[in-house]
This record gives C-alpha cells, sequence and structure tokens, in this order.
C-alpha cells in the first residue's frame, strides 16, 4: 500500500524560515519534518511513498534522493499554487485501489495498521483520522461566584475532534471528489454523501506549522526520539 504526502505547500504561517525551503524539510531535531513522517510509516512496515511536491519541487526530489534505498519513492510536482485535494488528483494514476494520504508536516504516534484495519471493516470510501483540539490557550474553570478554582494550560478539549491527517483512501472517493481544497470541499462532500469515517485517536499527535512548533517538537526530540515514534492502542470511530 502506497503511502502519499503532501508536501507541495508555501508554508506561509512559518514565514521566513520558508523563504526558501518548503515547510516539510524545515527540522524538527536534526532531520526535515519530512523524514520524521515517513519513518511514521516506514517503522510499521509502509516504505511505500508518493511525494507530491509543489513549491521548490527540485528540493523535494534532492532530499529524497538521500532516503534509504529499501524504501520506493516517488516525487510528483503538482504545481506550486495547486490545492491540497488537486494535489491528491495529480497523482492518482500512480496509487493503488486504496492508499494512505497525509501532511508533511503531522507528527502522530498513529497505529498505521490498526487505522488500515478500521477502514477495511467499515464501507466508507475514506478514513480520517481524528484527534482531540489541542487548544492554543489555558482554560478557566470558576464558582458560581466566579472565583477561579483552577487554570489549565492548554488543555485537550476531548468534547471536539479534528482532523489530524493520516488518511486511508479507496479509489472509489474520487466519484464524490469536488474541489480543490481537501478540507475546506473535499471532506465536507464525501461525509455528505455517507462515505468518510473517523478513526479516533488519543495518543500523540502534532501539527508543525510554524517556526515555533518546530522548536518544540524539537525539544521533544532531546528526550529521545520523539514521542510520535511509540505506538498508541488502535481507536474505533
Amino acid at each position: 500500500m502506497q503511502t502519499l504526502i503532501l508536501c507541495g505547500g508555501k508554508g506561509t504561517r512559518a514565514y521566513p524560515h520558508t523563504l526558501e525551503l518548503p515547510k516539510p524539510l524545515m527540522e524538527v531535531g536534526d532531520s526535515p519534518v519530512l523524514l520524521h513522517v515517513m519513518d511514521i510509516y516506514a517503522r510499521q512496515g509502509f516504505e511505500q511513498f508518493v511525494l507530491s511536491a509543489g513549491y521548490r519541487a527540485d528540493l523535494i526530489a534532492s532530499f529524497a534522493a538521500e532516503l534509504p534505498r529499501r524504501w520506493n519513492v516517488e516525487v510528483i510536482d503538482t504545481g506550486e499554487d495547486t490545492g491540497t485535494a488537486g494535489r491528491i488528483i495529480g497523482c492518482a494514476s500512480t496509487l493503488g485501489q486504496t492508499f494512505l494520504a497525509t501532511y508533511g508536516d503531522g507528527l502522530g504516534s498513529v497505529d498505521v495498521q490498526g487505522l488500515v484495519d478500521f477502514h477495511e471493516a467499515h464501507p466508507g470510501a475514506v478514513t480520517v483520522t481524528a484527534v482531540p483540539l489541542p487548544s492554543p490557550y489555558g482554560t478557566l474553570e470558576w464558582d458560581e461566584t466566579g472565583r477561579v478554582r483552577r487554570f489549565i494550560e492548554k488543555p485537550t478539549l476531548t468534547d471536539h475532534w479534528i482532523s489530524a491527517g493520516f488518511f486511508v483512501i479507496d479509489e472509489r472517493a474520487f466519484d464524490h471528489w469536488d474541489g480543490d481544497d481537501l478540507e475546506g470541499e473535499v471532506l465536507p462532500a464525501l461525509a455528505a454523501a455517507g462515505e468518510l469515517y473517523a478513526y479516533r485517536h488519543l495518543g500523540f499527535w502534532r501539527s508543525m506549522d510554524t517556526y515555533k512548533d518546530a522548536l518544540e517538537l524539537s525539544a521533544l526530540c532531546r528526550k529521545g526520539d520523539g514521542p510520535w515514534t511509540i505506538l498508541s492502542e488502535p481507536e474505533s470511530s
């Protein structure tokens, strides 16, 4: 089963560090975050990759040339201004009937085989991995008089779930594919058609959106290989 990784965006939220460098090549620890993403899959036996490149695709290709020889890696330039859904379409002819897909900047301790098993057990065309919403802010709890009982620094909001990427996609999903934005257009259309299912992940997950995120993830690497290398128990929808 191939793993498609979207790594063609310009990474404007990490500017100016992405002025000449694609965000997936920004380092976490001593390696590009893209390598950490690929290693999540390779550690679990999924070593066939398609890198959907765009912005500075030449650097993505140079990166791919240095990867372990046992990995089967193909780089496809899907254009600088293509949306996330369009990048998947641009690689569709090289993918099988069912394939894995993720973003080039999200790290999670996802049990990939558990994700695949869950996908195969339901009738939908797409499975998305869902995680509880990590709040970027501290929250307050108070009593009826307004006296604050406690302050919780950046809690995980378990009653709200978001997409963490880490998809499984059947090719028949393309029958409902409409738009260039994966999360803004395509996934809502698939949900409306009853073709989208959620695989719950309660373990580590973090998206590297900014340079600050890269620094915080790098700090986690200094404590070991990173919490995204320790698999979580499979969850369900």
